[in-house]
């Protein structure tokens, strides 16, 4: 705060250069060293405020994960191999999964997937499954529905959201897939899968890419690398 008074100078003097009521000779480099720390808290507060704003606008919501824009069934068709995924709860495909997605003449994809899954502990085979895709909204056709049917009877069928995050159709593909909510709209049963053109791996900059979206829908950290050894 300015000190108390009137005074002949037009500077506006701070509080600390008057002592006892009594004026000292003014000091110019306490007023910039006063003024360097106002505009430093000046910066702090707009720095904590962008941080805040950043904070807020990541979300772990599933209805505010975005997806691939302008998603094409027909490039995405084909062989992919998963070299990471989260698991939901459950049996599941646990090494040298592929699948092979079929853009039929009506407009239906559908997919034959296979990998390794252990029975009862010890028991490791290669099994099968099928899936059938729909889109039930057509404004976002990366958001689809899979129903899936395990061809043994050892293997789970049923339903689940089948979102395809992000891909560039010729290298990477991350798929999502929500089972089930809480209360406060994040996601209480998950899964994913990193799936690749080749069995082989990524790039470093295509593995940022991959990084970034895990961030975004709330798994990084969750993936286990998934073996290719062509077992399959």
């Amino acid at each position: 705060m300015p000190a108390s008074g009137v005074h002949t100078s037009p500077v506006i003097r701070p509080a600390s250069v008057v002592c006892n009521e009594k004026e000292q000779e003014y000091d110019p480099s306490t007023t910039l060293g006063l003024g360097m720390m106002h505009s430093k808290y000046i910066f702090l507060a707009v720095l904590a405020t962008l941080l805040e704003n950043c904070m807020a606008a990541h979300t772990c919501v599933v209805d505010s994960f975005t997806v691939k824009e302008n998603f094409d069934l027909k490039r995405y068709g084909g062989r992919w191999y998963a070299l990471a995924k989260k698991d939901p709860e459950g049996l599941f495909l646990q090494d040298n999964i592929s699948a092979e997605y079929t853009l039929g003449e009506d407009g239906i994809m559908t997919a034959s997937s296979k990998g390794r899954v252990k029975l009862f502990g010890f028991w490791v085979i290669c099994a099968d499954m099928a899936a059938q895709y729909s889109i039930p909204d057509p404004a976002y056709p990366a958001k689809m529905y899979m129903v899936y049917q395990g061809l043994a009877s050892y293997l789970s069928s049923g339903g689940d959201n089948y979102w395809v995050i992000d891909t560039d159709y010729e290298n990477y593909a991350i798929t999502y897939a929500c089972r089930s909510l809480t209360t406060d709209g994040t996601c209480k049963d998950g899964y994913s899968i990193i799936f690749s053109r080749n069995p082989r791996g990524f790039t470093p900059a295509i593995q940022r890419i991959i990084r970034q979206k895990q961030e975004e829908i709330c798994m990084a950290g969750q993936f286990q690398p998934v073996l290719q050894s062509g077992a399959c």
